[in-house]
């Protein structure tokens, strides 16, 4: 299973070595330069508790091998920074995840109230739990990990001004990024493989000028950010070829407003995230918010526990053809996160989405624990309890699982 593994894995570590060659772009070499070497190596073995529903899918154990180093250089003056991260995985059964990317790899010049950044970076925006709605600037990694978390790194130049009135980011994006999605023999797809290649409404196909501004700032308790997106949609629709043997990514221009806001308040933090968006001739509004409330040094220890409660509703067409597939459209988060604050930084996150419509239900965990200053071991899981009339969660109704990951820090 291995030697089929390290086969598949060698178009990733050419990319690797391409990519370690961006190095020499970086003059990590002149005198007045301060340089750091981080990151993992990490083995994954994650178990499925059903054997898979479609034809190709293996059955039970996916094992997988991780590195991600992380260069970087910084001038002595502290103006400039240069930042290089390269991520490789190799998987023992799905092809699509044995895979190499550039996570970040950028020059950083800050002189006074303005930063310019140039090459890719990871750009996160958002404040609830349950779902980043908001969040547009980077394309996900599908096949990491179904929550959307993981993020591929996006060419981009950026320029921020930061002023007491707040601070304003500005985005050029010149090379679109595709979403990664699994193999025939990979779990968590849809019954039709989705197809490796895509279509774009924009003529000029992945290289369309993306653009994007935001503004964010905080006053008193509260933060808050709003921004304009205008350029391809990080999600595709999934359309089924003439043959209907194969989904087609079919990626749309978009515009888009969001906004994200937070009210810190005592134990309480409220958050909100919301957007409206034009794609494929609908225009439609999506939302989600809620609460965290923390309870500090539960019962006389070191722990706290943070209790949340979130609402998730998304006003866009339900065929897959006509929006990208969504989960969250009418859907409650209930969780609780654990930090114990011992010396091993331990925590546990808790969560379970009910639909209100359909009534499917997930329960996910995600758990850490450092076990000294280098290693560190987590675990994850996610239950599809119950798919109702929910066409994404009845193709994945067999892939509840549990990963387990042993990472060494350096």
């Amino acid at each position: 299973m291995w030697t089929e593994a390290r086969a598949r894995g060698a178009n990733a570590v050419t990319t690797l070595r391409a990519c370690i060659c961006l190095l020499a772009l970086f003059p990590f070499a002149a005198n007045g330069y301060d340089y750091s070497l981080s990151g993992f190596v990490g083995a994954e073995s994650r178990v499925f508790a059903e054997d898979g529903q479609f034809a190709h899918q293996f059955d039970t154990f996916q094992e997988s091998l991780l590195v991600q180093p992380e260069f970087t250089w910084l001038t002595d003056s502290g103006d400039d920074q240069y930042s290089f991260i390269p991520f490789v995985q190799v998987d023992s059964q799905d092809s699509r995840r044995t895979h190499a990317d550039i996570r970040e790899a950028y020059w950083r010049h800050v002189s006074g109230p303005w930063e310019v950044l140039a090459g890719l970076n990871r750009v996160f925006w958002g404040v609830t739990e349950s779902r980043h709605l908001v969040d547009i600037i980077n394309q996900t990694d599908l096949v990491e990990a179904p929550d959307g978390e993981d993020k591929l790194g996006q060419p981009m130049l950026k320029v921020s001004s930061q002023r007491d009135w707040g601070t304003l980011d500005l985005y050029l994006m010149p090379w679109f990024r595709k979403r990664t999605f699994p193999g025939k023999h990979g779990r968590l797809r849809f019954p039709l493989v989705t197809d490796g290649n895509a279509d774009y409404q924009s003529s000029a196909g992945q290289h369309h000028l993306d653009a994007a501004v935001r503004y964010s700032h905080y006053l008193d308790d509260w933060d808050f950010g709003v921004y304009y997106f205008k350029g391809t949609g990080r999600a595709p629709r999934l359309v089924p070829n003439a043959n209907a043997s194969r989904l087609v990514p079919q990626y749309d221009l978009i515009n888009q407003v969001g906004t994200d806001v937070q009210l810190t308040r005592g134990a309480w933090l409220w958050k909100f995230e919301g957007l409206w968006r034009a794609q494929h001739g609908e225009h439609y509004a999506a939302a989600v918010g809620g609460f965290e409330y923390t309870l500090y040094q539960l019962m006389a220890s070191d722990a706290d526990l943070g209790l949340l409660l979130e609402y998730s509703w998304d006003g866009r067409s339900s065929d897959p053809a006509q929006q990208p597939p969504v989960l969250f459209d009418d859907d409650f988060f209930l969780g609780a996160r654990l930090a114990l604050n011992d010396v091993q930084s331990s925590e546990l996150l808790v969560g379970f989405v009910i639909d209100r419509d359909n009534h499917s239900s997930q329960l996910s965990l995600e758990a850490a624990r450092r076990l000294d200053n280098h290693w560190r071991v987590e675990a994850e899981s996610r239950w599809f309890l119950s798919s109702g009339t929910n066409d994404v969660l009845t193709a994945f109704k067999d892939d509840s699982y549990l990963t387990l990951r042993l990472s060494r820090y350096f």
